[in-house]
């Protein structure tokens, strides 16, 4: 075993495995550049630990060796973290053994002795893609610091445009209407517009009203006096009282009682409360901000909503896009849940590979970001990697979210730090072509360069372009 001393200012690594000490000096020697480390092994199995710790960007290790080969060294590292690019190496160079190690990962298979300037370029070629990588993670924190107000994060042209309601509404605001699917943040709306407010010193009080018993809801709104019905043993404060100086978010509002709405107005209009059993009324200055995920015009002409409350709330409307709307926002979603997540369980989650980003943005997520939080935190409790994969996804993510052509020939991915989805419509639709074509033909690559009416090397191009594995 030979080990270079490890540089700490090392921005990159490369671990290399051959069971010939003379080839290993010819390695270190050939790819010794600044800011890079080269750790050296004889022994696959040490050359594996080297991989654990020291997580490289690149593996080169050879096909024939004892004790392990060098696709058992592969299936290692990809199992690991797929993002690590595998150089094999060998003298006895077969297309088959070259068609095996490319279906398992490999990022591609030299034949002995390699010529320098081939060894380097490629080298080199794969160092500055993981450079890349690095500073794309770098910038998309940036960017996700960027695309955030109060918490809530989207840089589409409907969360720029609910940004910009929100600071122009909240310095002026008594009560504000928030509407949107269940799941798409309108607690997260509510809170900004509060903090933004010139009353963000005061209290945030919240009341679902779907979760209160209807008899109950009255005491809960505006208190009760001693007395005023059984149980009543004592004075209690309303919410109302509560949120005075402050916001009262009245969340689902669309499942308030009737007679309690018509109490609500007078409230409202008034800025003064009737504890129950009371008749003195009590001054407040509260500002309210109600949210509903249902039709407030449809139940107003239903007679189950109040059509005067429901103008009174809606006079300021600001609604929450779903996340199918904003499927732009997604990358930006996933960096910020798998940091969180992994801040939370203290382990060391770099990203997402493209193949599970793949099945994400195929997801129609009907419970919106809330369920979107929901599976990156499954998925990042559930990884033994630093990368969130497919199979750390929850089940029905995986059988879903895949559509059936493409379930046997989704390639390996490297896992992406900043979450993109780097691939426009035009591109996805070409590669799902492409994969359609490779599985009529049973991966014959000659007959679906001809289905697709393209020569074979412009096949393989775009087959690597697209990181296909055939």
């Amino acid at each position: 075993m030979q080990q270079k001393a490890p540089n700490r200012q090392s921005i990159a690594s490369i671990v290399a495995i051959d069971d010939n000490p003379r080839t290993l000096e010819f390695l270190t020697a050939a790819l010794a550049q600044p800011e890079l480390e080269i750790l050296t092994a004889t022994d696959a199995h040490e050359g594996l630990e080297f991989v654990y710790k020291r997580h490289p960007q690149i593996v080169l290790t050879d096909l024939v060796m004892p004790g392990m080969s060098g696709l058992e060294v592969l299936e290692e590292v990809v199992e690991f973290d797929p993002s690590i690019d595998v150089i094999l190496m060998t003298a006895h160079y077969s297309t088959e053994s070259a068609v095996d190690a490319i279906k398992k990962g490999a990022t591609d298979y030299l034949n002995k002795p390699v010529p320098i300037s081939v060894l380097r370029d490629r080298v080199d070629k794969l160092l500055e893609e993981a450079r890349r990588r690095t500073r794309t993670q770098e910038l998309e924190q940036e960017l996700t610091e960027q695309s955030r107000l109060e918490g809530i994060i989207g840089r589409s042209p409907q969360m720029l445009e609910m940004f910009s309601r929100i600071l122009r509404v909240a310095r002026h605001y008594q009560t504000v209407l928030v509407t949107g699917d269940t799941g798409t943040g309108k607690d997260l709306v509510a809170r900004a517009l509060h903090r933004l407010s010139p009353v963000s010193s005061g209290n945030f009080v919240v009341l679902n009203c779907s979760a209160v018993v209807e008899t109950l809801f009255e005491s809960e709104l505006f208190g009760h006096v001693r007395g005023a019905f059984t149980g009543a043993d004592r004075d209690k404060t309303g919410l109302f009282e509560h949120a005075d100086g402050g916001t009262l978010f009245l969340d689902e509002i669309g499942d308030m009682p009737l007679s309690t709405q018509a109490k609500m107005l007078r409230s409202l209009q008034d800025h003064e409360i009737l504890r129950v059993g009371s008749l003195t009324p009590r001054k407040v200055n509260v500002r309210v901000i109600a949210a509903t995920n249902s039709d407030l015009r449809a139940a107003t002409a239903a007679r189950r909503f109040r059509e005067d409350l429901y103008y009174r709330l809606s006079m300021v409307e600001i609604h929450v896009p779903t996340l199918a709307e904003r499927k732009e926002d997604l990358p930006l979603l996933i960096h910020h849940f798998v940091g969180k997540f992994a801040a939370q369980y203290g382990k060391q989650v770099r990203g997402v590979t493209r193949r599970a980003q793949i099945l994400l943005s195929r997801s129609s997520w009907p419970g919106n970001v809330r369920e979107l939080e929901n599976v990156l935190g499954h998925a990042c409790m559930m990884t033994v990697s630093d990368c969130v994969d497919i199979g750390d996804l929850p089940e029905y993510i995986r059988t879903t979210s895949r559509p059936a052509h493409l379930k046997e020939v989704l390639p390996m991915a490297a896992c992406t730090e900043n979450g993109g989805d780097s691939l426009s419509s035009l591109e996805e639709h070409e590669r799902v072509l492409i994969l359609q074509a490779l599985e009529q033909t049973g991966s014959n690559q000659s007959q679906a360069a001809r289905m697709l009416r393209i020569g074979r090397d412009a096949l393989r191009y775009k087959m690597k372009k697209y990181a296909i594995l055939n």
